[in-house]
């Protein structure tokens, strides 16, 4: 395969700047254009929503010498179209030889004529910093990862936090409602009002209007239901949109020498044989390693088991795998106290585990997924057992 002459990347998140720095790394010298459309150089996201967010810290800068990788990086243009082998932004038209589509997610809104505020750039987090002081009344909408990192950093800062759920229980759409409800009760303990089963109908100017008619006045309203991948602006390019930019096993999408990476593609999982998309920093890190590979003319396939982690009310939770498919869940240990797990079974083989203060067992859990092995029930349910001794050899 000839290398290619001139490679763009769109989206200047970690996704499209570890695309760039694999790409230099694997020996490729040419032409290579980085389009962000955040004003910003490449920062990361995770502490946007923990120290960040309280204070600790005031940058997530990620790549502080990019001119060292020789790219020719062009911020605040929001790609806009891609028609044939032009990518064309806001500001300008880039011509490809090869192009990594890394655009993100963004924030799921709700409706309604008053302030909403989301969490997903750092301008936000900063903005939403300020707000955040002792006894202002904050209301956030969605009991997922966000929502609980974020009522754990306003919690420390002073702020009366009420977060409203839609679900039976938080986490309900990442974990399910039996896995999400051992994390009902942090809420609580920590003094925030944790209210499910309430549907919001509409943001107002002073606050919540519920579905059931209730309100529930606040001075800032944070919306944390999630996001959609940043792909309208392909409509009627050729590639294919499957939850997302769907890629197959190798990151290649439907139009050659087009590949997709970070929370805006779906790829072809043949451990889990299903197109999945996740909206995980180690999928953002990780899979453009492969996209690079393969741009410069290797076949490598991207088979990871997906990893997570929060910190949410004083608890490390980390979470590996992917429980959709599973038959079954097992607990080690007493989901009610200080340090438990959850894990998910397809059969006799483990496939997705959530660690609440065991990162020994999130590793073997790893390991044991990674493997494909088959594990015995009882001993997985045994917390005085290492989780690796659940392992059926044969």
């Amino acid at each position: 395969m000839t290398e290619p002459g001139k490679i763009v990347v769109v989206g200047a998140g970690l996704a499209g700047l570890r695309a760039a720095e694999e790409l230099r790394a694997r020996g490729y010298d040419g032409a290579l254009t980085l389009i962000g459309a955040e004003r910003r150089l490449p920062y990361d996201r995770p502490p946007l929503s923990k120290k960040l967010l309280t204070g600790d810290i005031d940058d997530t800068s990620l790549r502080p010498d990019i001119e060292s990788l020789a790219v020719d990086v062009r911020l605040g243009e929001p790609a806009v179209e891609l028609r044939g082998r032009i990518v064309r932004t806001s500001a300008a038209e880039y011509e490809w030889d090869a192009l990594v589509l890394a655009t993100g997610a963004v924030p799921v809104r709700l409706p309604g004529d008053g302030p909403q505020r989301v969490l997903r750039t750092a301008d936000d987090a900063l903005a939403l910093r300020e707000s955040l002081q002792p006894g202002v009344r904050l209301v956030i909408v969605g009991a997922g990862w966000i929502g609980a990192e974020l009522a754990t950093a306003a919690t420390a800062r002073g702020v009366v936090v009420t977060v409203l759920e839609a679900a039976n229980a938080p986490l309900a759409a990442a974990l399910g409602v039996e896995a999400g409800q051992a994390t009902a009760a942090w809420y609580a303990s920590a003094g925030v009002d944790l209210r499910l089963r309430q549907s919001v109908a509409a943001i107002r100017a002073d606050g919540v209007a519920l579905a059931s008619g209730d309100f529930l006045a606040a001075d800032v309203v944070v919306t944390a239901v999630g996001v959609r991948p940043a792909v309208s602006w392909l409509a009627g390019s050729g590639v294919r949109l499957e939850n997302g930019i769907a890629a197959d096993a190798q990151l290649r999408t439907s139009v050659p020498g087009v590949f997709a990476v970070g929370d805006c593609a779906s790829f072809w999982s043949r451990r889990y044989q299903r197109q999945l998309r996740f909206e995980h920093w180690d999928i953002a890190l990780h899979a453009p390693e492969v996209a690079a590979a393969n741009i410069l003319g290797g076949s490598t396939e991207y088979n990871p088991v997906p990893y997570f982690w929060s910190e949410q009310f004083g608890r490390m939770v980390q979470y590996v795998g992917w429980h959709g498919a599973a038959q079954r869940l097992i607990w080690r240990g007493d989901p009610a106290g200080a340090k438990w797990a959850a894990c998910w079974l397809v059969g006799d083989r483990l496939v997705a585990a959530l660690t609440v203060g065991l990162p020994r067992d999130l590793l073997q859990a790893r390991r044991l997924i990674e493997a494909g092995s088959r594990v015995d029930p009882g001993k997985l349910a045994d917390p005085g057992l290492a989780l690796r001794d659940s392992a059926m050899h044969g």
